[in-house]
């Protein structure tokens, strides 16, 4: 199991794991899983201690796969037993009229779909600022919130800006999603501050940029689109091309092996933990390809060490020469709009 060091309690009753599992892995954009198999290798995480999922309504089957883990986890352990796990979904709506039918609709399809009364944590995305009636389906789902289907508001890769426009309406908001990494760091620009100053969490996804920010990587010529088989590997590839380039890359990935075997640990721990350790980052999303390949053991390393200023000031020796993607981008969450 893992340590106490690894949870975080981000509301007086919901006390989350620090690395969520992320289910975008199960949408269809990173091969096949097969259902059952995929359900089956949920309780792997679930024993290991990794019981905080992070999923959302169009991640192909991921609101499905939560709903049958829960029953044959209720028929194996009783439901009395269902309060340890998490699931944190998205609603991710087009802009356009939000009726407070049409709200209570789509957050009646998860709460089947996941087969909760109330859902834990759901986190809104909005597409268009510019269409202001994201304000209105905030106003529903707190009504809703009020009513008992949902537990807690959050957002997702709503900026700095947005959020605290929503925050200074009276919406509460526990926690915001958002791209996080050694090669992203807007979050600490001005998203971090205003969040701690707020009472806000962050959420964070990317850190591990698809599996490039790994051991698998190092030393490694720059891939061809054709080698990017996932969608997240041609996501995060991008990223990189606008942050530095592939050699910059490789200098990050050598300055990061050299911190990892300083404490026997991957890369990839290293990645996760700098983020971990940055102001107002509540967890981090690592990816779960449910039923292809797993990390449990290599994700449990991650709470065996901390970084220490030696392994900070390697780090800065290569990020002081990279872009600032605040200004080749926009604040956090602008590549969607």
């Amino acid at each position: 199991m893992l340590p106490e060091a690894s949870r975080f309690q981000l509301t007086p009753d919901l006390k989350i794991c620090r690395i969520l599992n992320g289910m975008w892995q199960v949408s269809g954009a990173h091969g096949y899983v097969e259902p059952d198999r995929a359900v089956s290798e949920m309780f792997r995480y679930h024993d290991a201690g990794f019981r905080t999922w992070d999923l959302a309504d169009h991640y192909g089957p991921a609101e499905d796969f939560v709903g049958e883990f829960r029953r044959r986890f209720a028929a194996r352990h009783g439901r009395q037993r269902l309060s340890e796990i998490q699931a944190f979904t998205k609603w991710v709506p087009y802009p356009g009229p939000m009726s407070r039918d049409g709200v209570e609709r789509a957050v009646d399809i998860s709460r089947r779909r996941m087969d909760v009364e109330s859902l834990d944590l759901l986190q809104f995305h909005w597409w268009d600022y510019g269409d202001q009636r994201y304000f209105v389906a905030l106003d529903h789902l707190t009504e809703l919130q009020q009513k008992g289907p949902i537990k807690h508001l959050a957002l997702t890769n709503f900026d700095t800006a947005h959020l605290r426009a929503v925050v200074e309406r009276g919406t509460v908001i526990v926690s915001n999603q958002v791209q996080y990494s050694l090669v992203d760091r807007r979050p600490a620009r001005a998203m971090a501050e205003y969040c701690q100053r707020n009472g806000i969490s962050l959420l964070t996804y990317g850190t591990l940029l698809g599996g490039l920010m790994s051991d698998a990587y190092l030393g490694q010529p720059e891939p061809q689109r054709d080698r990017l088989i996932t969608a997240s590997l041609q996501k995060y590839k991008r990223m990189i091309d606008v942050w530095g380039g592939w050699r910059l890359f490789q200098d990050l990935l050598v300055q990061l092996k050299q911190i990892a075997d300083k404490h026997q640990v991957s890369i990839a721990n290293v990645a996760v933990r700098y983020v971990l350790e940055q102001p107002a980052v509540a967890g981090v999303i690592v990816g779960t390809r449910l039923g292809l390949s797993e990390h449990i053991a290599e994700n449990q390393r991650v709470f065996s060490f901390a970084l220490d200023p030696a392994d900070y000031a390697l780090i800065e020796t290569v990020l002081a020469r990279s872009r600032d993607l605040m200004n080749e981008i926009g604040d956090c969450g602008a590549e969607y709009r």
